[in-house]
């Protein structure tokens, strides 16, 4: 058997964009011959490569497989043909990074640090909603997801949660604020800033809350940890917050922490698909030790 690359190619269009009819639009044939060109690379390769759900195509196993050479061969191709137009060698390699959008930007730069300001690397940031990341990554148009909850991967769905980074989540306040007594009684009746309810962090207070007997009093709901760091630094409110959210404020003393909060952790899980070959970058990230992901470089500009 010889591989047919014009077969290889439609296939690979077809699982870059997920959707039969865009592909078929961009390679300007009807989707009826792109139907056909799919199906001779399937038998040629005795294996079907889309799981065809109602109008929906999803990579199976084998084409998860087929996308990964397939992404290679027409990289490779496409440096072949800059390196005869331009004279230069590429072989840029380009790490494919989606992020939770309620996730801390300050522990996404910190993550992604060692591979900022590498010439032969290019990096693609992406945010959304974990569930509208997750079908990126199944189409492999991520490497990889930051999210601060896991998933559960199957047969069909070949997901990989590791837990890259564990941290205390503290009350955070305004550095100048008179001298207060410790959890829990400093929660008593105190305005505070606290996550959404659907938060994991905000789930836990609320049960620590409910333990002691505390009641404080909710200024604001907020579900971006962005927004978050905002109101805490410029309101003079405190807040139930993770230290690496303020890490700037911190450091600069425009805001101090109050202390942890006894059972209340915010966890940060890195989301792979399972894969034969792993980018050497994305192998890099992931051996970083959990402490350097928390850390407060003094060169950091915020």
């Amino acid at each position: 058997m010889r591989l047919n690359y014009h077969h290889l190619y439609y296939f690979w269009k077809v699982a870059s964009t997920g959707h039969l009819t865009r592909a078929a639009d961009a390679l300007h044939i009807s989707q009826s011959a792109l139907s056909g060109q799919i199906r001779k690379l399937e038998d040629s390769l005795g294996h079907e490569l889309f799981i065809r759900e109602g109008r929906r195509l999803k990579l199976s196993e084998a084409g998860r497989v087929a996308f990964t050479y397939a992404e290679d061969i027409f990289r490779q191709g496409a440096e072949l043909e800059a390196l005869f137009r331009t004279g230069r060698q590429t072989n840029r390699e380009v790490l494919k990074v989606g992020a939770v959008a309620t996730l801390s930007r300050n522990f996404q730069e910190g993550f992604l640090r060692p591979l900022l300001g590498r010439q032969d690397l290019g990096l693609k940031l992406q945010s959304g909603s974990l569930e509208d990341l997750l079908r990126r990554l199944s189409a492999h148009r991520l490497d990889l997801i930051l999210s601060n909850q896991p998933v559960h991967g199957d047969d069909e769905t070949p997901w990989l949660s590791r837990r890259i980074a564990r941290q205390t989540v503290s009350i955070i306040g305004p550095a100048a604020a008179e001298s207060r007594v410790g959890f829990p009684d400093m929660l008593h009746d105190q305005p505070l800033i606290v996550p959404g309810q659907d938060n994991n962090i905000r789930q836990a207070f609320d049960q620590l809350c409910e333990y002691h007997q505390i009641h404080p009093i909710i200024l604001a709901e907020v579900d971006d940890m962005a927004m978050m760091r905002l109101l805490t630094r410029d309101s003079g409110h405190f807040a139930i917050l993770p230290p690496v959210v303020v890490r700037d404020e911190l450091r600069k003393g425009e805001l101090r922490d109050y202390g942890a909060l006894p059972g209340v952790f915010e966890e940060f899980y890195a989301i792979r698909i399972r894969r034969q070959f792993e980018s050497p970058a994305l192998q890099e990230l992931m051996a970083q030790p959990p402490e350097r992901l928390l850390t407060f470089p003094d060169n950091d500009s915020g």
